[in-house]
């Protein structure tokens, strides 16, 4: 008995192409987004559009799925913390054995029908996670914050400290006796 749900929306029937090498079949549809589909700091929100355009097609060893993803991710830029959205479109293909019938050697790494059902959602997750940008910016030439007051530097560019090295400030303090002294 199958413990994948075939209400899910990322699971789907295969039982139309009939095991028989060379059926196909197309599958367009929009589901919510899984949980957790993402980074810290970059993701794709749970519930939110995820558009499927899929080939499922019945080969010998099983069936592969071949297509795209899209979605839309979300986060924040990592050098000033503003928003951040993407545009992701992922190529997806994957060879689901059937049960009892995966190719020597690669057994472990291979994913299974269950019944005649597939789940896309673990495809899904490594196609997405690895196409989210590492360290996401809002634009290349984003100069982040102050490291001092913690100030938006593209808002003012010429943003500046006056800072004393402390090693120095003795020295400083000599200098300012002196000019007093002058006076």
């Amino acid at each position: 008995m199958p413990s994948l749900d075939p209400r899910s929306p990322l699971v789907l029937d295969t039982v139309e192409l009939g095991r028989r090498p060379g059926s196909m079949r197309r599958v367009q549809r929009t589901v919510g987004a899984p949980t957790d589909l993402g980074t810290e700091v970059i993701g794709v929100r749970e519930g939110s559009d995820l558009g499927l355009e899929l080939r499922l097609e019945a080969v010998m060893e099983g069936v592969l799925v071949s297509g795209t993803a899209r979605v839309t991710a979300a986060g924040e830029c990592v050098r000033c913390l503003d928003d951040v959205e993407r545009e992701l479109e992922v190529d997806l293909q994957e060879l689901f054995a059937y049960p009892g019938k995966s190719p020597e050697g690669d057994a472990e790494d291979l994913r299974e029908l269950e019944g005649d059902l597939l789940d896309l959602e673990g495809v899904l997750r490594d196609a997405v996670v690895l196409a989210l940008p590492f360290q996401p910016v809002c634009s290349d030439e984003c100069p982040g914050l102050c490291s001092e007051c913690g100030a938006r530097l593209a808002d003012d560019p010429g943003h500046q400290h006056d800072s004393v090295d402390p090693r120095w400030a003795a020295l400083q303090t000599l200098v300012a006796e002196g000019d007093q002294k002058e006076s």
